[in-house]
């Protein structure tokens, strides 16, 4: 048999290849402690889990639920919006519910973008993002993330060529993996270059609800006229703890939401009903457990900066994600770095290139382990 050539040439998805060494290690009996993907580690509250619970135990909810999330979850997920951001959206045109946003994200580039089509990524930036347009038949135009404007792109460096051709343009704030945060002015700005370019602005938002020292994170739609040009991606993936629940949405730009729900309806049949409706509870229920949730890894993340300088790497603090963007001691690669950690202690850093070229001379360390674990993880560096 022959795969298709757009298969054969696809890279690995960085995650799946670390998770297979660091099974082969634990089969070895290696304790190791992986700091690589970002995947909460904390349960939803016990009253969403029972709602699932309950929604299940009914048999009519057992069918398919409808290709555009059942009504009440749209309803819900534009009140989010509306209660936490101030935007006001229609839930008919402008919601639409995604299987985890990973879903709507590379189905985003089968809606926008042809062969020969280029789309705007951020380097570093979330793999999927490229895989996406490379899928689609694209080309995925780099946007490096530079340190000293705070790992937000220059837009106005963007190549005159790539930008003629171009037909999206992906931003991710805060960001993954940097852990940066974006100023209105910048998001202005995004908006009115995506206006000026004819392009649809993707921005990707899932960790706007993961944050620390009293920072609140933004929604792109909250710059006026965004809803004409932009599409927002969201999930209750990090928000509520809920990742493996796979439950997303895209917001925003009505033709935007009718181009990508037209893909979905003809590769999906929707989200099992009684996930719907508890994410709906989700959304709509008592938000103040995630102060104490958000308290938890605000210790994590201070009790990795706390160690990092002892093993020769340091970071800015992060006010928002899972994540803390480490620059590597001068003269190592990130993925050599990376490696010798983990052979030589058990810890897994994701290395900086894994999301791109720009992401050289870093490692991203998660979060999702328990403070103990993680100070553990910087006894054994210590000790390098």
């Amino acid at each position: 048999m022959r795969i298709a050539n757009r298969v054969a040439n696809l890279p690995a998805y960085v995650f799946a290849e670390a998770g297979k060494t660091i099974a082969a290690m634990k089969t070895r009996g290696v304790d190791v402690i992986d700091l690589g993907i970002g995947s909460p580690d904390l349960a939803p509250p016990d009253w969403i889990v029972e709602r699932l619970y309950a929604a299940a135990q009914d048999p009519h909810k057992h069918g398919y639920a409808g290709y555009y999330g059942l009504p009440a979850l749209r309803r819900a997920m534009a009140g989010y919006y509306q209660s936490r951001f101030g935007v006001a959206l229609d839930a008919d045109r402008q919601v639409v519910a995604l299987i985890g946003s990973k879903e709507g994200i590379y189905n985003v580039a089968q809606a926008f973008v042809d062969a020969g089509d280029v789309a705007l990524i951020p380097d570093p930036g979330y793999p999927t993002y490229q895989l996406s347009i490379i899928m689609a038949g694209g080309s995925p135009v780099p946007m490096p993330l530079q340190p000293e404007l705070g790992f937000m792109p220059d837009l106005r460096a963007i190549p005159h060529d790539a930008l003629r051709r171009a037909k999206l343009m992906w931003l991710n704030y805060p960001n993954n993996p940097t852990a940066a945060t974006p100023t209105m002015a910048f998001l202005a700005e995004a908006v009115a270059f995506a206006r000026e370019h004819d392009l649809l602005l993707c921005y990707d938002n899932p960790y706007c609800d993961v944050t620390f020292d009293g920072y609140v994170a933004p929604s792109i739609l909250q710059v006026p006229g965004a809803s004409d040009v932009a599409l927002e991606f969201n999930s209750l993936s990090k928000t509520y703890n809920m990742a493996g629940w796979r439950v997303g949405m895209a917001v925003g730009s009505a033709q935007a939401v009718e181009a990508l729900a037209r893909v979905k309806t003809n590769i999906d049949s929707g989200i099992f009903a009684a996930i719907q409706e508890a994410a709906a509870a989700a959304l709509t229920g008592d938000q103040t457990w995630l102060a104490e949730r958000n308290a938890i890894y605000q210790r994590r993340r201070d009790a990795v900066l706390e160690f990092l300088p002892a093993a020769g790497m340091q970071a800015e603090t992060p006010l928002s994600t899972l994540y803390v963007w480490a620059r590597v001691p001068a003269g190592e690669s990130s993925v050599a770095l990376a490696k010798r950690i983990l052979e030589a202690t058990g810890v897994w850093l994701t290395p900086g290139t894994a999301f791109g070229a720009h992401g050289e001379g870093y490692v991203r360390i998660a979060l999702t382990q328990p403070e103990a674990r993680l100070r553990e993880a910087g006894d054994r560096l210590r000790q390098l």
